[in-house]
């Protein structure tokens, strides 16, 4: 069994981490109400990955850093074109909807919420990103990550269609 290896200060001091939302929740049990926490954070690395995560301890910290574990587990790889997306795409999962466009040069990241929070986190620059449906924090956040992933450069449509990227540009 290979061992990984450990990640240096460097790796780890080049990640950007957003906390989006932290939650007091409680159980019912028979001996009354259990208090825990939960942390929804995204971590990306400003140079094209990004992962939403999610955790659950008794004490905010300890929801913080499994959160921040559990994203870094669930981080996918997107698609730049420059400091924008290739392409408008839009994407649905669970009750949240999200709408992404490109935007122009310095228009900077127009989003709120926990759709900015991705987007910023994954190192995109110029981007009009909407959320249409659900206010949950998580979903949308999880809904703008399934979004990013589902971009494609002109390469890669060109390359699963056997042409040359000048090819499909006519």
């Amino acid at each position: 069994m290979a061992r990984t290896k450990k990640k240096t200060d460097e790796q780890v001091e080049d990640t950007i981490e957003k906390v989006i939302q932290i939650r007091r929740v409680t159980k019912v049990v028979k001996g009354g109400k259990k208090l825990s926490f939960r942390a929804v954070v995204v971590v990306g690395n400003g140079k094209g990955t990004v992962g939403v995560g999610v955790g659950k301890s008794g004490e905010v910290v300890g929801a913080i850093q499994k959160a921040i574990s559990d994203a870094r587990k669930s981080q996918v790889e997107v698609c730049l074109a420059g400091t924008s997306i290739p392409h408008p795409t839009s994407c649905k999962l669970g009750a949240g909807k999200i709408m992404l466009k490109p935007a122009p040069p310095g228009s900077g990241v127009i989003a709120g919420g926990s759709v900015r929070a991705v987007l910023e986190a994954s190192g995109l620059k110029d981007v009009v990103g909407k959320s249409l449906g659900s206010d949950s924090p998580i979903n949308n956040a999880r809904a703008t990550v399934k979004a990013l992933e589902s971009l494609r450069s002109l390469e890669d449509i060109a390359a699963i269609r056997g042409k040359k990227p000048v090819d499909l540009i006519k």
